[in-house]
């Protein structure tokens, strides 16, 4: 289940509170959720916020949604994450949906279990966290942020990851379609395209890939700097910049885009 770890804010908020007079914004105080952040990506994401000034609340999966079951009910708990977050925190300004998975398959061997469990953690999850960010953002006025994780899959799909790719191709087109109807509310949707960021999913698309083309572990992830214009992959921070971006009051007039922050690799 989605479990809300509002204990673990006090240690973010004691260890970077001093930074909390940089943040610059007219809002005497700033609250976001971050999904997925017990690592990688995510981690950085509530670190960074942290730093900009953000009271965080943070959560992830468990077993980073390995199991379908406890997924389907994680989705079913983010009412009850936004309403803990606003209990503790206060009005909510900003969410960041980024829980989500990766699995490497063959499209031949793809099987309906693959592309539920996919599909439940990686779309479902997206909709169900900005659609109650949403309806919290217009029942407290004045708008907010919703910020949504894709991936420079959503514009250029990988082989032997077709149903991720199509996840995030649905975020992107979901993050479009959001910030039409949305707008009228003051509220911007925009999302965030990794590339190949070393983190724990990259790790497991690494070690999927090996078992498919023989390569030693490390060597796809190692492979994919050949590709990279900046010449080097991508850490979790480089992410986190880009977020910390669209939080802020910088990107007030930006809505309904993907930004690729993967070094070079595609253009969009």
């Amino acid at each position: 289940m989605f479990t809300s770890r509002l204990s673990r804010l006090g240690s973010i908020r004691s260890s970077l509170q001093f930074s909390r007079t940089f943040a610059c914004s007219s809002v005497t105080r700033r609250t976001a959720i971050v999904t997925g952040a017990g690592q990688g990506i995510g981690k950085a994401i509530a670190l960074r916020l942290a730093h900009d000034g953000f009271d965080v609340c943070v959560n992830d999966l468990p077993n980073n949604g390995a199991i379908v079951d406890e997924v389907v009910k994680a989705i079913k708990d983010v009412l009850s994450l936004v309403q803990s977050s606003v209990d503790e925190l206060g009005p909510l300004n900003v969410m960041v949906a980024n829980a989500g998975i990766a699995r490497v398959k063959s499209f031949l061997e793809l099987t309906e279990a693959d592309l539920k469990e996919m599909f439940e953690t990686n779309i479902y999850g997206v909709f169900h966290c900005d659609s109650i960010a949403a309806k919290q953002f217009i029942k407290q006025g004045g708008g907010g942020k919703i910020i949504n994780a894709a991936s420079i899959v959503a514009y250029k799909p990988f082989a032997l990851l077709s149903h991720y790719s199509a996840t995030k191709a649905a975020v992107r087109s979901f993050t479009q379609a959001f910030a039409m109807e949305l707008a009228p509310h003051k509220i911007t949707v925009n999302a965030y395209a990794p590339g190949v960021v070393g983190s724990k999913m990259w790790e497991t698309i690494d070690e999927g890939m090996g078992k498919i083309n023989g390569l030693p572990k490390g060597e796809n992830f190692k492979r994919m700097v050949d590709n990279i214009l900046m010449g080097r992959t991508s850490v979790p921070e480089d992410v986190s910049k880009t977020v910390s971006y669209l939080a802020g009051p910088d990107s007030d007039y930006v809505t309904g885009q993907t930004l690729l922050v993967d070094g070079g690799m595609i253009f969009g």
